[in-house]
């Protein structure tokens, strides 16, 4: 557990957490602790105990927002892409009127992006804090978005060019991956939603326009979500359109070489009945002149074949 003094974006480091239970002369104080440290938290800042339940519980939380008589605890998920599978992570947030607690299990890649952020807008007061943190949320999920439309795309490109059986699992299990994202986006719209429209003492009224603008970036990523849910559709469709088309050129070309053995077939059962007269026995090169005569034939039909496009 880290505790901060900041002071308009500048960072100073408190050894005793006891300390930040009373409202510094100026700034705010920024507890960035694990869920081991609630248990010193909970009565220090008075947090309620159904919030310090949903931050202990293993399960993944959905997004919410809980407002109680001297803080407000807030969920939001943190998203993390592999190139094979999305990862969230919650993101717990006490916001009080002199201190801002991020409770998580594991590091958060936007908590260390927001300190240079934090210096460059001299941020004073937790409020503004939240919303430098909720926007660089919002953000990662555009940038993830952008690297799934770029999955997509390569999918699309390898499908047409080069089928496989891998693919049709790629399908199945990035179309999972976002059906699953796109519930996770509805709740998250929520809190956002709450946090720029009513009426809240803990956050100033000026900074609620700025929340606005992060709900209306989270609606067009939850479009955006959504039309990568019909892409995925028209993916499995070019998938199997292409397998329906692979299987034809296979049938095809099975089909032609049938076509061009039945006359050799027809020719070689005919020299193979025990006739006692069979035209060529008894000459010399009837062998080698039945051989090459079958070769022109099968050569004769490639070429045409060939010529019809039918190869």
């Amino acid at each position: 557990m880290k505790t901060r003094l900041v002071q308009d974006g500048v960072f100073t480091l408190i050894d005793d957490i006891t300390v930040a239970a009373e409202p510094p002369e100026h700034g705010f104080y920024w507890i960035d602790a694990g869920t081991d440290d609630l248990e010193i938290l909970q009565p220090l800042f008075n947090l309620h105990e159904l919030a310090v339940e949903d931050c202990l519980m293993e399960e993944e939380q959905r997004p919410k927002i809980e407002l109680y008589d001297n803080n407000y605890f807030i969920v939001i998920n943190s998203i993390r892409f592999d190139d094979e599978e999305i990862f969230l992570r919650a993101l717990n947030i006490f916001l009080g009127k002199h201190y801002i607690i991020t409770v998580t299990r594991q590091k958060i890649n936007e908590l260390r992006a927001l300190k240079p952020i934090l210096w460059q807008e001299e941020v004073a007061v937790p409020d503004r804090f939240l919303y430098h943190l909720v926007d660089l949320v919002v953000d990662n999920y555009t940038n993830v978005g952008d690297r799934i439309e770029a999955k997509i795309e390569t999918l699309e490109e390898d499908i047409l060019l080069h089928t496989k059986k891998s693919h049709l699992n790629e399908i199945v299990g990035l179309r999972s991956e976002i059906l699953w994202l796109k519930k996770v986006l509805v709740p998250q719209k929520e809190v956002i939603a709450t946090l720029s429209k009513r009426e809240l003492k803990l956050i100033s009224e000026p900074l609620k326009k700025y929340f606005g603008d992060i709900y209306e970036n989270a609606v067009k990523i939850s479009e955006t979500f959504d039309t990568f849910r019909d892409l995925m559709g028209n993916l499995r469709e070019a998938y199997q359109s292409s397998v329906a088309n692979r299987a034809n050129e296979i049938m095809r070309v099975f089909t032609a070489i049938t076509t061009i053995f039945m006359p050799l077939t027809f020719i070689t059962g005919m020299y193979g009945m025990n006739f006692d007269y069979v035209p060529g026995f008894e000459w010399e090169y009837g062998g080698v002149a039945t051989v090459i005569f079958m070769l022109l034939i099968g050569i004769s039909m490639l070429i045409l074949f060939r010529k019809k496009d039918w190869l």
